[in-house]
C-alpha cells in the first residue's frame, strides 16, 4: 500500500515522504525506548517487573507501586508534554521571524514567563494558584512584544534580534534575582524551580498541561501550510492570498502559549526549542506538516534524555534540575549552528554604532569632564557619611586629618573606604571592558555578560567555593580571573572562522554563558549551598571588601586603562566597517586580539573581587557616548568615571536603604540600571545590529 501511494508522488515528494516516516517512526521508537529507561531509573531499586507490574496490575497498598505510579510515571508524562510544547514552539518561533537562532529562551520568552510567576507568586499568590498559564503567558507574551520591539528597525537580522533576547533575558533575570533576595523566604524552592525541575508527586501538572499543549499543537498543525508560505516571502505569500500578519501573529501567540505552559509547570528550560527543530531540518524534514510532529517528538527525546542523565548524576542532598543539564548539549548546538549559518548580521558589514549617539553639543568635554570627577567626589563623601552610624563631614574631614574618635576611624578606614574604593575601580574596570567590547564587537549590547566572561568568572570561583572547604579569598580572585580567560579564549577559538567576526563572536559568546551559568546552577545544586549566599556573590556585592582586596584589584585598572586609552583610536576606524582599518594599515585581527584582551583583563579583575556585577559595562558606554559622542580617547575616561559613579552610589544605597540588612551592590546596579538600558535600547532600535 505505502508502495503504490508512493509510486504516485514525484520523486523529492518520495524522498520527503521517507524522510517523515523516518523521522517520525525513528523518534517515536528511541522516545519508548528513552521512557522505558527512565521509568526504571530512580534513587529507589525497583527491579523491571515490579515497574511493569505497578504499570499493567498497580496495587496502592505497595510502596514500590506508588513510586512508579505517582512519581515515575508523571515525571515521564511531564517530560513528553514539556518536551513536545518547546519543540513546537521553537519550530514556529525560528519560521516566523526567519531566524535560524529564533526559540522562546533566545527570545526572552521563559525569562518573562519565570519573572511573572515570581512575582505573582509573591504579590498575588491567589492569581497565581487559579491561573499559572495566564501569568506565566502574560509575562512570556511582554518578553517576547519587547523583545521584537527592540529588534525592529530597518531589517531584523538573526544576531540583533537574538543580542536584543538576551538582553531581555538579562534585564527579567535581575529583577527576578532582587525578588528572590528581597522575598527569600517567599522564595523558597524558586532557585531549583527556576533551574528547570521535572520532579513530579502526582499527575496534576500532566492533567493541566497535556490538553493545553494538545489543542495548541493541534492549531499548530492547521496553520502547516499558511506556514510554509511564509518562508517564501512577504511578497509571494500575499500574492498567493496569505494573511501575512495575521499568520505571523497566530503563530507567535499559539508558541508564547506552548512556552507559558511548559514554564509553568516545571520551569524555564532552555535550548530544546532551538535544538529540536533543527535536528528534525538536517534529516531533510522541511515542510511543517513533517517539521512540527518532528519538532515534538524530537523535542521530548532531548528532554526525557537530559533527565536520565540528571537522574544518573548521583548527589547526597537533592537531584540536579534538568535545566541545569540542556545547556551543556544546547550550548555546543548552537556553536555548531553558528559555525554553519552564514549572513548572521543581515549582509550588514557595519553597525550604526558609530552613528547611535551624538555628542552633547551644549557643554563642551572638560566641562563634562570635571562635572563628573566631582560627582564621583560627591558619592564618595556620601559613602563614607551615610551607612548603619551616620557621621557627618567635620567628623570625617577630623578623621582624615588624623583626629576623630576610635569608631570613626574604624568605620571610615576599616570598612567604608576600602570598600568605596574597591567599587570605584572595579566600576571603571566593567565599564571601559564593556567599551571596548562593544567597539570591537560592533554591537551596542555587547558586554562582558554577553561574550562570556562574567559567566566564566563565576563558573571558576564557584569551582573553588565548593571543591575547597572554607577557601581563602585569593583563592576564589584567582579562579574567577583564570575562569573568564578561559571563557573568552574557548569563545574566541571557537567564534573563530578566517578571523573574528563580530556576529560570531556575539553569539557563540551567548552559548558559553550560557553553558558556564549550567556549570553555576548545577555547581550549586549539588553542593547544596546556601541559595541566598550563592545568589549574593552571583550578583555581585562589595560587602565586606578590605584594604587587601583593594591593592589587589587596583594595578589592573591602573595599568589597563591607560592602555586602553592608547590603543582606543583604533576603535574609531575600526568602526567604519571592516576594510578601512585595513586601507590605513591596522591590522585589524592583532588590534581586535589586543583590544579583547584588555577588555577580558578588566572584567576578570573587577568580577573576581566583587563578584558577577551586571549592566555596568552595558549602561556607562552608553551613557558616555550620548554626553561625549563616538570619541574613543574621549570615551575611555568618561566612561570609567561613570562607571565608578554607578558602582559606588549602588553600594552606598545597598547599605543604606535596608540597614542593617545589605542589598548586593549587583542588585541595586540592575536596579537602576534595567529600566535605563530598555529605554535605552527601546531608543536605539533600528540603528543596533
Amino acid at each position: 500500500m505505502f508502495k503504490i501511494f508512493e509510486s504516485k508522488l514525484s520523486p523529492l515528494a518520495s524522498r520527503q515522504l521517507t524522510s517523515a516516516v523516518l523521522i517520525l517512526l525513528g523518534g517515536l521508537l528511541l522516545l519508548v525506548m528513552l521512557l522505558f529507561i527512565h521509568i526504571i531509573q530512580g534513587q529507589t531499586d525497583i527491579n523491571i517487573g515490579t515497574t511493569i507490574n505497578a504499570i499493567v496490575a498497580p496495587n496502592d497498598e505497595l510502596a514500590t507501586h506508588n513510586i512508579v505510579r505517582l512519581m515515575r510515571l508523571p515525571r515521564a508524562a511531564i517530560a513528553v508534554i514539556t518536551g513536545c510544547a518547546w519543540g513546537i514552539a521553537g519550530a514556529l518561533l525560528q519560521t516566523v521571524t526567519r531566524n535560524p537562532l529564533a526559540s522562546s529562551s533566545t527570545l526572552g520568552i521563559n525569562a518573562g514567563a519565570y519573572f511573572a510567576v515570581a512575582a505573582t507568586g509573591i504579590f498575588a499568590p491567589d492569581l497565581f494558584a487559579r491561573s499559572p498559564v495566564l501569568v506565566a503567558l502574560t509575562g512570556g507574551l511582554l518578553a517576547a512584544g519587547l523583545t521584537y520591539a527592540i529588534a525592529s528597525g530597518a531589517q531584523v537580522s538573526p544576531i540583533r534580534l537574538t543580542l536584543s533576547g538576551v538582553a531581555v533575558s538579562l534585564a527579567l533575570a535581575s529583577f527576578t534575582a532582587l525578588l528572590q533576595v528581597f522575598y527569600e523566604n517567599q522564595t523558597t524552592g524558586l532557585f531549583f524551580w527556576g533551574a528547570g525541575s521535572l520532579l513530579q508527586t502526582d499527575w496534576s501538572n500532566s492533567v493541566y498541561a497535556f490538553p493545553r499543549v494538545a489543542i495548541a499543537a493541534g492549531l499548530a498543525l492547521l496553520m502547516s501550510h499558511s506556514l510554509d508560505v511564509l518562508l517564501l516571502g512577504d511578497d509571494m505569500a500575499r500574492s498567493l492570498g496569505q494573511r501575512v500578519q495575521l499568520t505571523r501573529l497566530s503563530a507567535t501567540a499559539i508558541a508564547v502559549f506552548l512556552a507559558a505552559v511548559a514554564v509553568s509547570v516545571v520551569g524555564p528550560i532552555g535550548f530544546i526549542g532551538l535544538v529540536a527543530p533543527h535536528l528534525v531540518r538536517l534529516m531533510g524534514c522541511r515542510p511543517h506538516a513533517l517539521l512540527l510532529p518532528g519538532s515534538a517528538i524530537w523535542g521530548a527525546v532531548v528532554l526525557v534524555a537530559a533527565d536520565i542523565f540528571a537522574q544518573s548524576v548521583k548527589t547526597n542532598l537533592s537531584e540536579i534540575p534538568v535545566g541545569t543539564v540542556i545547556p551543556l548539549v544546547g550550548a555546543p548546538f548552537l556553536i555548531g549552528l553558528v559555525r554553519k549559518t552564514a549572513n548572521l548580521d543581515g549582509g550588514k558589514g557595519r553597525t550604526a554604532l558609530a552613528s547611535s549617539h551624538r555628542p552633547s553639543r551644549r557643554f563642551s568635554y572638560p566641562l563634562l569632564l570635571g562635572t563628573a570627577i566631582v560627582a564621583l567626589a560627591v558619592a564618595l563623601v556620601a559613602g563614607l557619611v551615610w551607612g548603619g552610624i551616620t557621621l557627618n563631614l567635620s567628623q570625617i574631614l577630623a578623621t582624615f586629618l588624623g583626629g576623630g574618635t576610635a569608631l570613626s576611624q574604624k568605620v571610615i578606614f576599616s570598612l567604608r573606604l576600602p570598600r568605596l574604593l574597591v567599587a570605584i575601580f572595579a566600576g571603571a574596570s566593567l565599564a571601559v571592558s564593556g567599551l571596548l567590547l562593544q567597539g570591537v564587537v560592533r554591537n551596542a549590547i555587547a558586554g562582558p555578560e554577553i561574550v562570556g566572561i562574567t559567566s566564566g568568572a563565576g563558573l571558576g570561583a564557584m569551582c573553588v567555593l565548593i571543591l575547597l572547604p572554607n577557601p581563602p579569598v585569593e583563592a576564589v580572585a584567582i579562579a574567577a580571573f583564570v575562569g573568564a580567560f578561559v571563557a573568552f579564549a574557548a569563545v574566541c577559538l571557537l567564534a573563530w572562522r578566517d578571523g573574528l567576526s563580530p556576529a560570531s563572536l556575539a553569539l557563540v559568546g551567548i552559548a558559553v554563558s550560557a553553558f558556564c551559568s549550567s556549570g553555576i546552577n548545577l555547581l550549586v545544586v549539588m553542593a547544596k549551598l546556601r541559595v541566598a549566599q550563592a545568589l549574593v556573590w552571583l550578583s555581585g556585592s562589595t560587602y565586606a571588601r578590605e584594604w587587601v582586596d583593594l591593592w589587589r584589584l587596583i594595578a589592573w585598572p591602573l595599568v589597563l586603562l591607560p592602555i586602553a586609552w592608547i590603543f582606543s583610536r583604533w576603535l574609531d576606524i575600526m568602526a567604519l566597517g571592516d576594510d578601512v582599518p585595513r586601507l590605513v594599515g591596522i591590522p585589524l585581527q592583532k588590534a581586535r586580539g589586543i583590544l579583547l584582551t584588555i577588555a577580558v583583563a578588566l572584567a576578570a579583575a573587577a568580577v573576581s573581587t566583587v563578584g558577577t556585577i551586571s549592566f555596568v559595562g552595558l549602561i556607562a558606554p552608553h551613557a558616555a557616548r550620548i554626553l561625549v559622542g563616538t570619541n574613543h580617547r574621549k570615551l575611555v575616561p568618561f566612561a570609567a568615571i561613570l562607571g565608578a559613579l554607578l558602582v559606588a552610589i549602588s553600594d552606598t544605597i545597598g547599605r543604606v536603604v535596608l540597614a542593617p540588612k545589605e542589598i548586593p551592590a549587583g542588585l541595586v546596579v540592575a536596579a537602576i540600571g534595567t529600566p535605563y538600558f530598555l529605554w535605552l535600547l527601546w531608543q536605539t532600535r533600528g540603528k543596533m545590529a
